[in-house]
């Protein structure tokens, strides 16, 4: 079991009344999908936020990095690197802003 941090954008966590810096337990390998099915496990209210809660697929403008490397077109399978999955550093999920 590893203890992996997730940093929410402002306005999910706000969404969620949770902090923006949490912290989840992932059982079995830190891949991108598994960190994500437990933040929802354990923070139901962001089910279909961050994914499609049918394809469970990233949502357009959601964007996720882990050590300033951007995972957002990784499959949900993709280990995460072993700073994020020892906890050293946090998976950031960011919402990007769009407009003219």
């Amino acid at each position: 079991m590893s203890d992996v941090r997730v940093e929410l954008p402002g306005g999910l966590a706000v969404l969620a009344r949770l902090p923006r810096d949490v912290v989840v337990a992932v059982a079995g390998p830190v891949t991108l999908g598994a960190v994500l099915a437990a933040l929802e496990a354990d923070h139901p209210v962001l089910r279909g936020t961050i994914r499609d809660g049918v394809t469970a697929k990233r949502r357009p403008f959601i964007r996720f990095y882990a050590c300033q490397q951007d995972f957002s077109h990784a499959a949900m399978d993709t280990a995460l690197p072993e700073p994020i999955a020892s906890g050293d550093e946090a998976l950031l999920i960011v919402g990007a802003i769009a407009g003219g």
